[in-house]
């Protein structure tokens, strides 16, 4: 029998490391390298938060992968709070490890395979295609589905605030795309981990009433404390939506052991029940961007949708048309500056780079002295 293929040449090239080169040109400057290219926090965690971490450091039991009702309840009523989604019960949310692992891992969990069909936005976040792939599942990346055509894809993707573009699909869009979902019995998840860095434009969630109608039936919405709260070291996210859905991938969850440990539930309460520290890092994420986005039009780019999210989607204008992603990331990178190609994130972002504004004051304003320069 022929050897089986390794499950890792299934999957699309580590995009990243690509940049290598790049990123070692930039580090050559006399000032050093501003990393730009990945939306990685660099503030603190806040301090309520790493202290309820440290009250709950003595945990010498197993956790529950359902999470505790305390965590389950603190995702509810933040939702509820600030986004206007009502009527969740416990059964609706489930806690998980980080939402990259459960995004890579869904189609899994819900037996998704070969000859089956995942959809996602044609500018995407890669997790989308490598969780298809993983399962050998066919994709495609469209924003229309008027271009599925009679296809009824197992699962369709979209992300509202976009990672990278930051974009923000209207009310109207997404109540559409959740009647077109449900008349092809189709798995709508919307990854929603940008919906509170919001600028230019207010974000909605799935799961509110004026999208969903009321119902959560076939739809699934992925939220993040990552960038909200400087959690990304912590791995606390959550998913919530269809009951009958969640009992699925949690039974499969249990199998697996994965669970979140009992230490970062507590921290997760308390990060969801404290709006205060986020307002504050929006504040300063704010100013960052007002920032950077001021020097990059001045240096020439373009920028385009970006009314949310962490990332300024920007494009450099030349002679004929828009210069080639990598050509811009080459000409930031003689300047010091580290960003990301468009083309990461699909084929439509052959024009364009990602342009992230989570780092230090300091950082943001060297980037901006060379690009005003």
């Amino acid at each position: 029998m022929p050897a089986s293929i390794p499950v890792s040449q299934r999957l699309p090239d580590f995009p990243w490391d690509k940049l290598a080169p790049f990123k070692e040109k930039a580090s050559a400057h006399p000032d050093g390298l501003v990393d730009l290219s990945v939306g990685t926090p660099v503030d603190s965690t806040p301090a309520v938060v790493q202290n309820a971490l440290r009250a709950a450091a003595d945990s010498p039991g197993y956790p529950t992968t359902i999470g505790t009702p305390a965590v389950r309840q603190a995702a509810i009523d933040w939702l509820a709070r600030n986004h206007g989604v009502d009527g969740l019960g416990l059964d609706n949310v489930l806690p998980v490890i980080g939402s990259k692992e459960l995004i890579g891992s869904l189609p899994l969990h819900l037996g998704v395979g070969q000859g089956d069909l995942v959809a996602y936005p044609e500018l995407a976040y890669p997790t989308y295609e490598v969780s298809a792939a993983l399962v050998g599942a066919d994709t495609v990346a469209t924003d229309s589905l008027v271009a599925l055509g009679p296809k009824a894809p197992k699962i369709l993707w979209i992300n509202s605030p976009s990672n990278p573009s930051g974009r923000v699909l209207p009310v109207e869009h997404l109540r559409k795309t959740v009647e077109w979902a449900r008349e092809r019995g189709t798995l709508l998840i919307s990854d929603e981990c940008y919906i509170e860095c919001a600028w230019d434009a207010e974000p909605i969630s799935v799961l509110h009433p004026d999208v969903c109608g009321g119902s959560y039936e076939g739809i699934l919405a992925v939220h993040s404390l990552s960038k909200r709260s400087n959690l990304a070291g912590y791995r606390c996210a959550f998913v919530a939506g269809d009951a009958s859905v969640l009992g699925e991938v949690l039974a499969v969850r249990k199998n697996l052991g994965l669970q979140m440990p009992g230490p970062q539930q507590v921290a997760m309460v308390t990060a969801l029940g404290d709006d205060q520290h986020a307002k504050e890092q929006h504040a300063r994420y704010a100013a960052r961007r007002a920032k950077l986005k001021a020097a990059l039009e001045s240096a020439g780019f373009r920028i385009d949708h970006s009314e949310a999210s962490l990332y300024l989607w920007s494009r450099r204008p030349i002679s004929g048309g828009d210069e080639d992603c990598w050509a811009t990331v080459e000409w930031l990178a003689e300047r010091g500056i580290l960003a990301a190609p468009g083309t990461f994130y699909g084929r439509a972002g052959q024009s364009h780079v990602r342009i992230a504004f989570t780092a230090t004051d300091e950082r943001v304003d060297a980037a901006v002295a060379r690009l005003t320069a």
